[in-house]
């Protein structure tokens, strides 16, 4: 192997960890604060219908309670609202702990007796989100789950008539998959809150059933919104700390004028502000408390359930996931309000900036602002206070008595949450019936906070700057200075729309003068998604901001929006240059399912290349070499593109297959942004091989040291055949794999016939071993003397001639099945998903339905059978050779066409490629 290919792949795998080390840690540190129990858990199972166990003996049904309400309700008599938690991909049943331990200690603290029954569905953790065969089955399972639910109500006078669904990850999308069931009434469901759950496609497309599954989801909930806008989704993404499933899946695909439909990160969740990993989005306690919260403002208080309405159900999603006014939820009062008339509590204020602190003493404090003078000259009135109290604090006076306003209207419902305060931002132009406004600074009860307000226009405090090109590799920067002494500020930041950029944004902040100033709050906005975060900075200092995308900009959508919230008599430089870890970190986080395609790709024109040599030389090239060689981007990026430009013409739409692209993975109205992943092709295709020269370099290794250590349980062989079977042998144990496979689980079959070709390649890695020894024993042939005779010794030097010639042949034949063998263990990897899923259930039941290898396991373990007694000399000598040769390249291209968002299909190509392989080693 030339140093310089080592060099090169060496190079590659250093781009790939790069970003997988940014995809993996490139993130703020998890600040989610834990949720805990205050007295031991305890799950109540719900007996279920005989008739449900025994359809589900794997799934069961519980009741959460802890100490004494877990007595309370020992007999199942219960009068709460019901609410239904349903774990994800691998999920227990037992998370719902953290939201069960919450609502009780809620309901502790309330009066009038209003509580939460919280039930969880145990789904047997099953990996539903690589497995798809058992989401139906979860969904009729929780079907009866509801009914179920609703049954233990029946003694009340007004019983509950749906239940309120929370579904982590691959739970969010059973909850949804309800609708499609024929037999499923939608009044039993008229709220649904998802954590995590990737609605808009799968993480990876393993199996068939998986899409199938999403497609009548999607064809239910898009094709028919209209019947379904009674019911409210909420979903929420984890944001970057969840590398498991990006938030841009979680957003609810559905059309643009369905309001009942929410999506958002909870970055953006007032009073969170947190990243949550895929894990902890359960138990996060901030957005715990913040789902908690909008459970009880749902609850009906006459009939101590969950309210019907939806404009009510949206109303309290809206205050507790998008904007809280800082104030508890209430219905708007357009009435008057009464304000304290005491004059010595009024200062009319005239200057253009208020910075006022309360003192330590509880005084009675109102501000008073003209609004008649600033019209012309301001666009807004920005108002700001650290002061986190849920009351009204801005008012809007009609008719100002002197200095003071007795009666005023509450304004304060505009106001929005930060992390450091909270802040109202009044237009003048929607203040026409005001002469004044009001602002409280009242602290009787003795808090020291601070209030800052400012007349602004809009347009002076708005800049805009263009981000840097993505290949600028961070050497360009560009930036912009905020000289204006404002406390708010926008900047725009141009050409920033698509999810494969990252920048870091460095804000630096300069001061005049040591006093305390409020600390500066920098949002970054997103007008398309509610994917807002947020980064709070004391005055002066540097704070880097990462800025990356969930989702690409519709192409309607304004630009990116960067807020300051700053600190007055302060100047502000704000630096963006492009990260190139974020960059590659993007780069797999939405285009990772491709490496693997394009490691299948480069693995199968290795086996290509290893073909041609034998057919042109009669032997093999070294393993490491040929698996070098299996990058050819002008062989296969090149014609995949034209079969791009091809597949988006019309005409040739109606009898090709759709393609594999990110565009069935975008928003609404952002499709034009599905050209970049072409564009990305040949870097994935050079991070695909390298996967596979490494892997290939690592299967070498452990092929030695697994041969090292079963050598002392074998004889030392000689021969070529080692590890071969007898025909006979290969018929009987194809038919014995091939049932066991139909009547269990296919990849299970596929699993024993691969470890039967590794058994061969260790056995001929054995014998290259003892004839290598062998050979070094033996004595060696002199040279031939000057008159052309030999000393005597022509017998032993045709024995060792004929050893280096044996020794050859093993090593070619090593060298072959070295080759083939990653490309053997894909199928398997492939099928792990549902061999692990059928050894899990196996107690329930002995047969895996459906099953995704069922129709193809019986080609493979057949192929890999056969293979097993290949080796070069027969190959050679096939009259398939020539024609088999020319299968990998197409095969290559058409799976790189078709295969990314569904990655099944490489087992097909796989199978389309081994079957004449094999052929050629019998005839």
């Amino acid at each position: 192997m030339r140093p310089a290919a080592v060099a090169f792949y060496g190079a590659a795998l250093g781009l790939l960890v790069v970003g997988l080390r940014e995809l993996l840690t490139g993130f703020e540190e998890n600040r989610c604060s834990m949720t805990y129990m205050f007295e031991y858990p305890e799950y109540r199972r719900v007996v279920l219908p005989r008739r449900v166990a025994r359809l589900y003996p794997a799934y069961g049904l519980y009741l959460y309670g802890e100490g004494v309400y877990a007595q309370e309700t020992r007999a199942l008599k219960l009068s709460g609202a019901p609410v239904l938690f349903l774990p994800g991909n691998a999920g227990s049943y037992k998370q719902a702990r953290s939201l069960g331990s919450v609502a009780l200690r809620k309901a502790e603290n309330l009066d009038g007796g209003v509580h939460l029954n919280v039930f969880t569905v145990d789904f047997n953790e099953e990996l539903v989100a690589l497995y798809g065969g058992s989401l139906l089955r979860q969904t009729h399972f929780l079907h009866e789950s509801i009914k179920a639910v609703l049954r233990l109500y029946k003694h009340l006078k007004t019983p509950p008539q749906s239940v309120a669904l929370v579904g982590h990850s691959m739970g969010g999308v059973v909850a949804r998959a309800l609708f499609t069931l024929p037999r499923f009434h939608p009044h039993l469901v008229s709220l649904i809150i998802t954590q995590a759950s990737p609605h808009v496609a799968p993480v990876l497309a393993l199996d068939p059933y998986l899409l199938d599954f999403y497609g009548a989801v999607r064809q239910k909930w898009v094709k028919q919104a209209s019947r379904l806008r009674n019911v409210t989704v909420l979903s929420v993404g984890g944001g970057y700390r969840d590398y498991q499933v990006r938030s841009g899946l979680t957003s609810l695909p559905c059309p643009p004028g369905d309001v009942s439909k929410l999506s958002l990160v909870v970055t953006a969740v007032p009073r969170t502000w947190v990243s949550t990993d895929h894990l902890s989005i359960v138990w996060c306690k901030e957005l715990v408390l913040a789902t908690v919260r909008a459970f009880f403002d749902l609850v009906d208080a006459d009939t101590r359930q969950f309210t019907d309405d939806p404009e009510r159900k949206l109303t309290v999603l809206k205050h507790h996931f998008i904007r809280h006014p800082g104030r508890m939820l209430r219905d708007a009062q357009d009435s008057p309000v009464s304000i304290s008339d005491v004059p010595e509590a009024w200062t009319e204020v005239n200057t253009l900036r208020l910075s006022y602190s309360t003192p330590k003493e509880g005084q009675l404090k109102y501000f008073l602002f003209a609004l008649s003078s600033r019209r012309k000259a301001y666009s807004h009135f920005y108002c700001r206070s650290n002061n986190l109290e849920m009351s009204s604090w801005v008012f809007g006076c009609q008719h100002a008595n002197g200095s003071t306003c007795a009666r005023a209207v509450d304004l304060s419902l505009g106001t929005e949450l930060l992390p450091p305060y909270k802040v109202l931002v009044l237009s003048l132009s929607d203040l026409s019936s005001f002469t004044h406004l009001a602002v409280s600074a009242s602290n009787l009860n003795g808090k020291q906070f601070t209030v800052e307000c400012e007349w602004q226009r809009e347009a002076s405090q708005t800049l805009s700057v263009s981000v840097p090109h993505v290949l600028s590799f961070g050497v360009t920067v560009s930036d912009v200075t905020v000289n204006s002494s404002g406390l708010l500020h926008n900047i725009q930041l141009l050409h920033f729309h698509q999810v494969y950029q990252a920048f870091r944004i460095t804000v630096a902040s300069q001061c005049r003068g040591t006093r305390d100033r409020l600390p500066s709050a920098y949002r970054m906005r997103v007008s398309w998604f509610r994917e807002d975060s947020f980064t709070t900075a004391s005055t002066p200092s540097a704070a880097d901001i990462p800025a990356m995308l969930h989702t690409s900009r519709p192409d309607d959508a304004s630009a990116v929006l960067l807020q300051l919230h700053t600190a007055p008599n302060c100047q502000y430089k704000v630096s963006v240059r492009t990260s190139f870890p974020k960059v590659l970190g993007q780069a797999l986080r939405f285009c990772g399912p491709m490496v693997p395609v394009y490691t299948a790709v480069t693995l199968l024109l290795a086996c290509g290349g290893q073909l041609s040599s034998i057919l042109t030389s009669g032997r093999p090239a070294d393993m490491m070499q040929a698996a070098g060689r299996g990058l050819q981007p002008h062989k296969v990026n090149l014609p995949v593109y034209l079969l791009h430009i091809l597949l988006s013409c019309s005409c040739f739409q109606d009898f090709l297959p759709p393609e594999d692209t990110i565009a069935s993975t975008l928003p609404e109205g952002a499709e034009s942004a599905a050209e970049w992943p072409h564009l990305l092709s040949p870097l994935l295709y050079v991070l695909g091989a390298a996967v596979a020269f490494w892997g290939s370099a690592l299967l070498r290794v452990l092929v030695r040291l697994v041969s090292l250590v079963l050598a002392p349980l074998h004889r030392p062989s000689v021969s070529r055949t080692c590890g071969t079977l007898r025909r006979r042998t290969q018929l009987l144990l194809g038919l014995v794999l091939t049932v066991t496979g139909w009547m269990s689980c296919g990849a299970l079959a596929i699993l024993a016939s691969s470890l039967l070709h590794l058994y061969r390649v260790v056995r001929l890695q054995m014998t290259e071993r003892s004839l290598s020894h062998m050979l070094n024993l033996a004595p060696r042939r002199p040279k031939p003397a000057a008159n052309g005779a030999a000393d005597g010794s022509g017998e032993r030097g045709g024995a060792g001639l004929l050893s280096e010639g044996a020794l050859q042949e093993v090593r070619d034949d090593l060298q072959l099945h070295l080759s083939l063998a990653p490309l053997l263990l894909l199928p398997v990897a492939l099928g792990a998903p549902s061999l692990i899923h059928w050894t899990r259930n196996l107690r329930f039941c002995a047969r895996l339905d459906p099953d995704p290898c069922r129709l193809h396991a019986a080609p493979l373990v057949f192929c890999y059978l056969l293979l097993i007694n290949g080796d070069t000399l027969t190959l050679s000598n096939s009259r398939l050779l020539p024609a088999v040769t020319c299968l990998p390249l197409p095969l290559a291209v058409t799976m790189a066409t078709f295969s990314s968002l569904h990655l099944y299909r490489l087992a097909y190509f796989l199978s389309a490629a081994l079957v004449p392989l094999a052929f050629c080693c019998v005839l």
